[in-house]
């Protein structure tokens, strides 16, 4: 099951992502959160889904896939690329539902990947 340690973001990590994240999910080492969103259920939530999500694609894939679709995505959704990634999706449209990982399917961020142009 997902069952990540959460952590916050400090040191070397809020450095390299330049500070201007909430949160970012390292699998196998754990969800780190900024110390001021850290009791925020939603952005914990949502970087859980990202960590079900990374497991499930055995970590390695699953960089691969973010590349690759960001790089796609970029050209047809331009400055939406990154809220329009399959994974980035799914954990936005069921942040809020803290019940979603308990019967969450995997591989569901599959159901996400039709790409849209930008209007």
């Amino acid at each position: 099951m997902c069952k990540p340690k959460v952590r916050k973001l400090k040191g070397f990590l809020n450095f390299i992502t330049g500070g201007g994240i909430v949160g970012i999910t390292l699998a196998p080492f754990g969800i780190y959160i900024k110390e001021k969103y850290i009791s925020n259920l939603r952005t914990v939530n949502h970087e859980k889904i990202h960590w079900c999500q990374q497991l499930e694609m055995l970590i390695i894939f699953f960089y691969l896939w973010y590349l690759i679709e960001w790089i796609i995505r970029i050209f047809v959704n331009g400055s939406e690329a990154y809220r329009s990634l399959s994974f980035e999706r799914e954990a936005y449209d069921n942040d809020d539902n803290l019940e979603y990982l308990k019967t969450r399917k995997t591989y569901s961020w599959l159901k996400y990947i039709r790409i849209k142009k930008r209007e």
